[in-house]
């Protein structure tokens, strides 16, 4: 059976994560993906983290299952056939600073000029308009502005903490894919295509305030109580290892004090969630209990009290370990293949599992202007290849 988005083109013009791997997620799903490149460096992402034979890890998990072109853009030649890409497109994505494209020749108005149905992303740090919109915003630049810099504070002392890793890119990939989709679904029910703009700024703050801005959002609160309700939440250490519990519910907390041997039964101030968020400070006594037993098991003998109590709780696992994890290898939670290139590669499978339109992880990312003759051929333009070549327009 074909993927969801059989059928359905997207021209990437983007670079590093924001862009490409959105993109990268919907060619799993179907999507025929063709990503423009410019000659020489081509996608910044190539040269980021860890990397065998010149391809990095960033770039493959960004960039699988694409097509690649290398073109100047900034030659009229070169624009003209990143413009005839477009028009034979459902989706443009980019991710250039606000005014860029349009000074290119490839913004909105110019690739849906005649046409009604183009599917146009502009990706951004901080909008389109605003006195920030101009300024470059890598991913711990919009950390800090968002308040993810601020919520991962270091408890004592207030200093911020950024995640380690590209937590604002990939949220705001995930945002993208979201918008992609709904704006294919308006035009398949009649609505016409239209331009998409999303920011990395309002995806992280829409992300963060969910469940880490309580106080900010609700106004007449008395402060009283942390705006982010996990804020304090700590690993159990055990004898060989950590893991955590959530012990939300009331058979949450009860299950987990009775796996951990602590009593949390006889006292009412913590029967019930109501009573535990009126009492923190006896909640609080309970679970410094819970953690200082914790240290008199090991991860095997808590797992096996954890599940007979039916309290969510996972240990915690490193990267390197998952792989091996009994849970992801019943699950088939990672692929591992053959890249051209690369040599060995694993790469978790597409998260979501669609029983009647299957994605399918795609395995390969293309070398720097690999498909240029497939995809110049397609256009027509096989006759004019080398003489392109020659002229540095192509690579």
């Amino acid at each position: 059976m074909a993927g969801a988005l059989q059928g359905i083109r997207i021209l990437d013009i983007s670079t590093a994560l924001t862009g490409p791997y959105p993109a990268a997620l919907l060619a799993d799903q179907g999507a025929d993906v063709i990503k423009v490149e410019r000659p020489g460096l081509g996608d910044l992402a190539r040269w980021v983290g860890v990397a065998v034979n010149g391809v990095s890890a960033l770039f493959q998990a960004c960039n699988r299952g694409k097509r690649s072109i290398a073109l100047d853009m900034a030659t009229p030649e070169g624009l003209a056939i990143v413009r005839e890409l477009a028009s034979r497109s459902d989706v443009v994505i980019q991710n250039m600073r606000p005014g860029v494209a349009d000074r290119l020749g490839i913004g909105w108005s110019d690739l849906s000029a005649g046409r009604d149905d183009l599917v146009y992303l502009s990706l951004s740090g901080f909008g389109q308009t605003g006195p920030y919109a101009h300024r470059g915003a890598y991913d711990t630049v919009i950390q800090a502005y968002a308040g993810l810099g601020t919520n991962q504070a270091d408890p004592d002392d207030g200093t911020p903490t950024f995640l380690r890793q590209t937590a604002a890119d990939k949220i705001t990939a995930m945002y993208a894919v979201q918008a992609i989709t709904a704006a294919l679904f308006a035009r398949e029910r009649g609505m016409g295509g239209q331009h998409v703009e999303l920011s990395m700024a309002d995806s992280v703050v829409s992300f963060l305030w969910a469940d880490a801005a309580g106080n900010e959002m609700m106004l007449d609160s008395d402060g009283s109580m942390n705006s982010s309700f996990v804020q304090g939440s700590k690993p159990f250490r055990f004898i060989d290892g950590f893991g955590i519990a959530t012990p939300t519910s009331d058979a949450d907390f009860h299950g987990m004090c009775e796996a951990l041997g602590v009593d949390g039964h006889n006292d009412p101030r913590v029967a019930t969630i109501g009573e535990r968020r009126k009492h923190p400070e006896v909640t609080g006594e309970i679970m410094s209990k819970c953690h200082e037993v914790a240290g008199h098991f090991t991860c095997a003998e808590i797992s096996e009290r954890m599940e007979t109590s039916n309290v969510p709780f996972a240990l915690v696992v490193a990267p390197q370990d998952l792989p091996n994890d009994p849970h992801a290898i019943a699950i088939g939670l990672f692929e591992e293949f053959d890249h051209p290139v690369a040599g060995r590669v694993r790469q978790p499978r597409h998260p979501a599992q669609f029983l009647g339109t299957p994605a399918t992880l795609q395995t390969v990312s293309p070398t720097l202007g690999q498909q240029t003759d497939e995809i110049l051929t397609e256009l027509g333009r096989a006759d004019s290849i080398e003489e392109l070549r020659r002229n540095g327009i192509v690579f």
